[in-house]
């Protein structure tokens, strides 16, 4: 679920750190804002992989008995 949210967080981050748009707000460097929306895409996509790993999903096996009922 989160992986989306990381993916646009990365993208948003490399948008910024390599200048393809600018911010021009004083108070805010275009880099280090980057460089968090980067840090925080990649650690959005590493905790959503160990939260709900595919190979750890249940299986159940539901067995059952042929014989007829009484």
């Amino acid at each position: 679920m989160y992986i989306g949210l990381g993916i646009v967080l990365l993208v948003l981050g490399l948008i910024l750190a390599l200048d393809v748009i600018t911010v021009d707000l004083q108070f805010v460097d275009d880099g280090a804002l980057g460089t968090i929306l980067i840090v925080a895409g990649v650690l959005a996509i590493v905790l959503s992989l160990f939260m709900a790993p595919p190979w750890r999903r249940d299986r159940v096996v539901h067995e059952y008995d042929d014989r007829p009922l009484r």
